[in-house]
C-alpha cells in the first residue's frame, strides 16, 4: 500500500491502517459493533489479527506480546472493556517493554448495545493515558502516536472512539511505515508479577508516570486551539468537536485529544480568553466534572442531551441552552429475526409452552419482540445461563421448573461455559435446560468466526471447539443435539423431556445461519484439500 496515496477510510480502517504502520506484530480481541472491523481490516491489509474467545483473553494476549517487546493491539466494544477490565487495571501497573494499544469502541445512542456506557471513565480509574479521535486521519494519526506514548511511559494506552467515528469515511493521508524493534524477553519479576510487596511500589511508580504524560499532554499538539470570537469558546473532544464547529462557526474553539490526563492548565487559559466557555461532549459530563473541579468555570449541557449521540441540530440546541422537547424522531423499522433463521421455530415453541426464558446477546435476543415475546430477561454475555441458574434456586418449584436458558454458539464460548460448570456443580434442586442456539457463527456483528466454527479471523481451518464434548466433561446430566426443523416436533419433545427429567440439561439446537450459508459453500471449496489430479493438472497447466 502507497504510504503518500491520500485514502478514504472508515475510523475503524484508519486504526487498522494506523497499527500496521505502527508496525504492530499481533492484533486480538473479540467482535463487537462498533469495532468489529478494525481487526477485519488489519487483517485484510496484512496484518497478524486474532479473534479470541472474548475481550479478557484477547487483552491478556495483548499483554503477554507486549510483556515480550512486541507491539500489540488489543480491540473491543465499550461493554467488553467491561470483561477486559481484570488485566487492564493490573497492565496499568506493571507496564509493557513494548507498545499495548486498547481500543475502546463506544455506542453512544445504543445501536447495538444493552447500554451506553461512557468509557473515558476506565482510563481514569485504571491510570492509562487515552486519547480521543475525532475523524478517520486522526484515528490514523492517534494510533501512532498512542504507540509512541506506550513505549516511552512503558504503560498501555487507551484509544477511545464512538460509533459516528468508527464508521464515518473521511480522507486519511497515510505516513511511512515505521519498523519495531525486534521482540526479546527480559525478565524483570518486581515489575511482572504482581505480589502485594511488588504492586505497592508499582502505584507509586504509575503515579509518577501520569504526572509526566499530564505535563506532555500540556504541551501536545493534538489538543488543537482556534481562535474565533471572544464571546463564546467550546471545549469539545471526539465528534462532538466535528458537530460543534458546524454549529457554532463563530466561535473560538479548544480541542481537547489527550483526554486523559487532562491539560487543564491549558484549559483554564484558553477558558479566561472567552466571556462564556460551553463544553460540548456526546455521553457522560466527564470533561465538566474534571474540568469544573479544577476550579474552572464552565458550562456543561442539559442532562437531557446526556443520552444519545450527538449531531449539529442538538449541538446548536446546547450552545443556545434550549431544553425544550426535542423533535420526534420518526420510528424506524425495528428489527427482526430473519423471515427463515432456523430459530424462529425454537421461540415459538418457547411461547407455546409459557416458559420463563433467560436469555442472552445476540441476534437471537430479537426474540423478546413480536411476534415471539419469549425473552423475560437479558443482561450481559453469559448471563442468559446464570441469570436462569439464580431464578430456578430462588422460585416456588412449580415455576422454577419452567425456567430455561438460550444462549448463542458464539457468546457461549465467551462467557457461557462457565454458567455450564456452575450449573453441573452447585445443582439446582429442580435440574435446569439450557439452550444453545448453534448457528455457526458470531452472527449479529456480521459473521465473524469463533473457537467452534473451526475457522480463524482470515478463513483459514483451525482446530474447532465441540460444544456439546465440552457440556459433558463439565459433568451436565444430559447432553443433545437437534436440528430446529418446521413441520418437526423433535426439538419441542426433546425440551419437555428435558424439563420434565429434574437434571441439568443442554439441547444444542444446531443449524447454520440462512446469510452463512453461500459463505460457507465457498469455504468449504477454498478449504477442500487438493486432490493428486487437481494438482497435476494445475502444474501442467501453469508449466
Amino acid at each position: 500500500m502507497n504510504s503518500a496515496q491520500k485514502l478514504l477510510l472508515s475510523g475503524d480502517e484508519a486504526i487498522a491502517l494506523g497499527a500496521l504502520h505502527s508496525g504492530v506484530q499481533l492484533g486480538a480481541g473479540y467482535p463487537g459493533t462498533p469495532s468489529t472491523e478494525i481487526l477485519e481490516y488489519f487483517s485484510h491489509i496484512g496484518g497478524n489479527a486474532q479473534w479470541s474467545p472474548n475481550e479478557k483473553v484477547a487483552l491478556e494476549i495483548a499483554i503477554g506480546a507486549a510483556f515480550g517487546g512486541g507491539r500489540a493491539l488489543a480491540t473491543m466494544k465499550h461493554v467488553g472493556l467491561n470483561v477486559a477490565a481484570d488485566p487492564l487495571f493490573t497492565a496499568a501497573y506493571t507496564g509493557v517493554s513494548g507498545g499495548l494499544v486498547i481500543v475502546s469502541a463506544d455506542d453512544p445512542g445504543m445501536a447495538s448495545s444493552q447500554n451506553e456506557q461512557d468509557n473515558r471513565h476506565f482510563a481514569v480509574a485504571a491510570g492509562v493515558p487515552m486519547l480521543e479521535p475525532s475523524d478517520s486521519q486522526e484515528a490514523y494519526d492517534f494510533t501512532r502516536v498512542a504507540y509512541e506514548i506506550s513505549e516511552r511511559w512503558h504503560t498501555p494506552v487507551l484509544l477511545r472512539v464512538t460509533t459516528r467515528v468508527c464508521h464515518s469515511k473521511t480522507p486519511v493521508v497515510p505516513r511511512p511505515p515505521v519498523t519495531p524493534p525486534n521482540p526479546h524477553f527480559k525478565r524483570d519479576i518486581k515489575s511482572m508479577v504482581m505480589i502485594p510487596a511488588y504492586a505497592r511500589p508499582a502505584h507509586v511508580r504509575l503515579r509518577a508516570k501520569l504526572k509526566e504524560i499530564e505535563q506532555y499532554h500540556e504541551e501536545s499538539p493534538l489538543n488543537l486551539e482556534i481562535r474565533g470570537s471572544s464571546d463564546l469558546g467550546i471545549i469539545s473532544s471526539g465528534i462532538g468537536y466535528m458537530h460543534a464547529r458546524e454549529a457554532a462557526p463563530e466561535a473560538s474553539f479548544l480541542k481537547i485529544s489527550t483526554s486523559y490526563p487532562l491539560p487543564l492548565k491549558k484549559i483554564a487559559a484558553f477558558a479566561k480568553t472567552v466571556k462564556r466557555c460551553v463544553v460540548v461532549e456526546e455521553g457522560d459530563p466527564y470533561l465538566v466534572d474534571a474540568i469544573r473541579a479544577a476550579g474552572i468555570q464552565v458550562e456543561g449541557k442539559p442532562e437531557m442531551y446526556r443520552f444519545g449521540e450527538l449531531n449539529v441540530a442538538r449541538v446548536r440546541r446546547i450552545v443556545a441552552g434550549d431544553t425544550s422537547p426535542e423533535p420526534v424522531k420518526p420510528p424506524g423499522k425495528p428489527p427482526a429475526l430473519c423471515d427463515a433463521c432456523p430459530y424462529r421455530l425454537v421461540y415459538q415453541v418457547f411461547r407455546k409452552m409459557d416458559l420463563i426464558v433467560t436469555g442472552d446477546i445476540g441476534c437471537y435476543t430479537l426474540g423478546v419482540l413480536s411476534p415471539f415475546e419469549a425473552i423475560d430477561t437479558c443482561v450481559c454475555m453469559g448471563a442468559g445461563i446464570t441469570v436462569g441458574l439464580g431464578l430456578r434456586k430462588v422460585l416456588p418449584p412449580e415455576q422454577a421448573r419452567r425456567v430455561v436458558s438460550v444462549i448463542g454458539d458464539s457468546t457461549f464460548v465467551h462467557s457461557g461455559i462457565t454458567g455450564v460448570v456452575d450449573m453441573a456443580y452447585n445443582r439446582p434442586p429442580t435440574g435446569h435446560v439450557v439452550v444453545i442456539l448453534d448457528n455457526h457463527t458470531t452472527a449479529m456483528t456480521g459473521r465473524q468466526e469463533h473457537p467452534g466454527t473451526g475457522r480463524l479471523l482470515n478463513h483459514e481451518p483451525a482446530r474447532k471447539l465441540v460444544i456439546e464434548d465440552i457440556c459433558r466433561a463439565a459433568g451436565v446430566d444430559r447432553v443433545h443435539v437437534v436440528e430446529p426443523r418446521a413441520g418437526s416436533d423433535e426439538f419441542e419433545t426433546l425440551l419437555k423431556e428435558c424439563l420434565d427429567s429434574g437434571e441439568t440439561a443442554v439441547i444444542v439446537a444446531r443449524r447454520p445461519c440462512i446469510l452463512l450459508l453461500k459463505d460457507l459453500k465457498k469455504l468449504e471449496l477454498k478449504n477442500q484439500p487438493q486432490t493428486e489430479a487437481q494438482t497435476s493438472c494445475e502444474c501442467s497447466c501453469n508449466m
